[in-house]
């Protein structure tokens, strides 16, 4: 490798590691589409676009067809403190932890467009716009109705308690709860009939994003090794069969 080579090299390394290491909603970055959770294998891509191509939905398929199954466990022991403080910026091995935001100012920044933070935070979100993915709406956000937009984990924690997490050491949990993979910005309203649902009692209300919806929830599962019931695989994979649209 020539010395200009070298040089540019390093540049273009020391662009990345800046532009990695800015808060994802800071001004100057430009603003990203939503992504298909088969493009965004780790959460840091805003969104849930929907999968309809027919190799996209085999991908889909063939994700969620590699999902254990077991019967639900009890909720027994469960509380929302077994996975942390809310919303901690100290989980380890996640984008974002340790960047001085919490996480549900982070995702809400990841999301969101026509932003705007508290005076003197690059942090603290205070107004914004987002296309939520569940219902389709553009909901326009201002803090002082903070419920409007709930941050919800795609997998609940509820459920991940039911199905292994009973066994996790803190710091697990603690990553499960914070992970950008598992969380999504949405209508609030929506996120409270969710509840701690699996996909065979409860699936976005926006048809076209089921399929999306249903590999974000097995890429969570299969992250953390943990099951599903049957019935919410026999959902997932339905969800993500050929539509007549993309069958030959």
């Amino acid at each position: 490798m020539s010395t200009r080579d070298a040089v540019a090299v390093l540049a273009a390394a020391v662009l990345l590691a800046a532009l990695l290491g800015r808060h994802p909603g800071q001004p100057g970055q430009p603003a990203t589409a939503a992504a298909t959770p088969l493009d965004n294998p780790d959460g840091t891509r805003p969104g849930l676009a929907p999968i309809t191509s027919a190799d996209d939905r085999t991908d889909a398929r063939n994700l969620i067809s590699r999902l254990r199954v077991r019967g639900m466990g009890p909720k027994t022991g469960y509380t929302r403190e077994r996975y942390g403080a809310n919303w901690a910026d100290t989980a380890t091995d996640l984008p974002y932890a340790g960047n001085g935001c919490r996480t549900r100012d982070d995702l809400l920044a990841r999301d969101g467009h026509d932003l705007s933070y508290r005076k003197g935070s690059s942090c603290d979100v205070v107004a914004l716009n987002l296309d939520d993915p569940y219902t389709g709406r553009t909901i326009v956000w201002r803090k002082k109705r903070a419920d409007d937009i709930q941050v919800d984990h795609v997998v609940p924690l509820s459920y991940a308690w039911r199905m292994g997490a009973t066994r996790w050491p803190p710091a697990k949990r603690l990553r499960f709860a914070n992970d950008p993979l598992n969380l999504l910005p949405v209508d609030g309203d929506t996120n409270e009939a969710k509840g701690g649902s699996g996909p065979a009692a409860w699936l976005p209300p926006q048809r076209r994003v089921r399929c999306a919806y249903a590999v974000r929830f097995a890429q969570v599962v299969l992250r953390y090794g943990l099951a599903v019931t049957r019935a919410d695989k026999a959902t997932m994979l339905r969800e993500c069969r050929p539509t007549s649209r993309t069958r030959s």
